[in-house]
């Protein structure tokens, strides 16, 4: 079976290049007699050469050199040579070459795209993955002008890094961002590149999606095109038809490395507050709020009495943080925030990342079946970082013993007491208080939604239990209501990784 692949663009070599017959564009007939066209904005012209030709100057190639370190332990064995031995003299120059001026270090080469945005102050953006790690930046102009650059600042979590390049005596030629929100899918986009290492080129097509996540950080919301896109276009632009910046080129989906026609950008709108942090701050700065947030299910909407599907569930509220200080609750749904709707989980992260550090948000959450507004005062991701209140989640996993539990009927798993030798196997926080999975059945409800042996419950239904049977009275209880699911709050494995999970209640 082939497999599927989602790659950043990069490119560090290139092995072979086909040619591809190019593609022709032919013009619709009109849908019925006398029928006319339909008008848009953004018509595709008769030509992208005018709009290439005014661009092409302000993309720019990227090579990047690092240096990798080689250890001792991946250093050939060299034998013992008597002194004055030729062959001493030889296995010193080898070892000469590839320890170079440092402790086993060796340059590599990589190779990407990046635009001008900024000609005045000579600044270029690209993606961080182009220049991690390197010593040397180089960019090469349309007209093979070739200028040294250091980076400013790079952000790993959207994937972006400012360069700034020793302009020297060069004419530089930048453009300006645009408006990724209006864009629509089936409006045309140029994307403009180095692929393969070969130079500028132009390639067109329409915006196929928007708001992609392909799980590559916490901000996903790509846009999607079909504009071929392969290596080494990793931090070229995609433009409107208005030669401005509204994405900046970063992955591809790809069964075999190459363009299949599905390429992802990064959004301008979500880029460029990105972009003005590294100018400004040599790194970022985002709004933090101190809690663990997922998807709201089905099963959870109608666990919580909220209807359709939407907001974003606080799974844990971190101690001392923002959060707590407002008063929000795990299993609080967040409607709103700062007056815009979260219609789903992955919107909540960017919105607070873009709030502004010490200023005071405002929120909407259903809490109890009902809606609640509070006020939450932002703090920074980054302090938070570096204090460790943002957790990592690491732990031990608990494996399945003899110990005797509790069967819950209809959940296809056994639960159990948490016991001392469980505390010390698990290193489990003081204070952990729930039951514990002590086995699952294979295609039972529980082992559908994810849980496994080790897991924690500490709630069913927003109350704490601490006792199997506390949750056997739960269940009964919520089928005496006539309700068809439960609401667990489950810490997964005991290290703090804590979710809410509905289980279905047969009938």
């Amino acid at each position: 079976m082939t497999k599927r692949l989602i790659l950043p663009l990069v490119a560090l070599t290139a092995i072979a290049i086909g040619y591809a017959a190019p593609a022709v564009y032919a013009q619709s007939a009109a849908f019925g007699f006398g029928a006319k066209p339909v008008e848009t904005p953004q018509s595709r012209p008769d030509s992208f050469a005018d709009l290439a030709e005014k661009l092409l100057p302000a993309v720019v190639n990227i090579s990047s050199m690092s240096k990798a370190t080689i250890t001792p332990e991946e250093m050939p064995d060299v034998p013992q040579f008597p002194p004055g031995s030729p062959f001493e003299d030889f296995f010193q120059d080898f070892m000469d070459r590839h320890n170079g001026p440092g402790p086993g270090r060796e340059a590599q080469a990589s190779l990407g795209s990046g635009v001008i945005i900024d000609a005045e102050q000579g600044l270029v953006i690209t993606n961080n993955h182009v220049i991690r790690d390197a010593e040397e930046i180089r960019i090469t102009l349309h007209d093979n002008t070739t200028l040294n650059a250091k980076v400013l600042g790079s952000d790993e979590k959207t994937d972006l890094a400012v360069l700034k390049v020793d302009k020297k005596d060069a004419k530089l030629v930048g453009v300006p961002f645009g408006n990724s929100d209006v864009m629509r899918v089936g409006d045309w986009i140029l994307a403009i590149g180095n692929p393969f290492g070969l130079g500028g080129t132009v390639t067109t097509g329409i915006i196929s999606a928007r708001a992609r996540d392909i799980n590559s950080g916490p901000y996903d919301d790509y846009l999607q095109t079909d504009a071929s896109i392969n290596r080494g276009n990793s931090g070229g632009p995609m433009f409107n038809l208005k030669g401005e910046i509204i994405g900046i080129n970063t992955a591809i989906f790809s069964p075999s490395g190459g363009s299949v026609g599905i390429g992802f950008a990064i959004p301008s709108n979500l880029a460029k507050p990105v972009i003005d942090q590294l100018i400004k701050y040599g790194k970022t700065r985002r709004g933090w709020i101190g809690v663990r947030i997922q998807a709201v299910t089905d099963d959870i909407a109608e666990s919580l009495g909220i209807g359709k599907v939407r907001g974003a569930l606080i799974a844990s509220v971190t101690p001392k943080g923002p959060a707590e200080a407002a008063g929000l609750e795990p299993g609080d749904i967040v409607m709103t925030f700062n007056g815009q709707q979260v219609s789903e989980m992955r919107q909540l992260p960017r919105l607070v990342a873009e709030a502004p550090i010490d200023s005071t948000a405002k929120l909407t959450v259903w809490r109890n079946g009902r809606s609640i507004d509070m006020s939450i005062k932002v703090a920074e991701l980054e302090k938070a970082e570096e204090q460790g209140l943002v957790t990592t989640g690491e732990g031990t996993k608990k494996q399945e013993g003899d110990k005797t539990g509790t069967d819950i009927p209809g959940m296809g798993m056994t639960l159990g007491i948490i016991t001392a030798q469980d505390r010390d196997d698990m290193e489990l926080p003081d204070g952990t208080n729930g039951v514990i999975v002590l086995s699952v059945k294979k295609d039972s409800e529980a082992a559908a939604k994810g849980l496994e042996v080790g897991d924690i419950i500490l709630e069913i239904n927003q109350k704490p239990v601490d006792d199997p049977q506390k949750v056997v009275r739960a269940i009964a209880s919520a089928k005496a209501d006539g309700k068809t699911s439960v609401l667990l709050l489950v810490d997964t494995q005991g290290k703090g990784d804590v979710r809410f999970v509905a289980l279905k209640l047969k009938k």
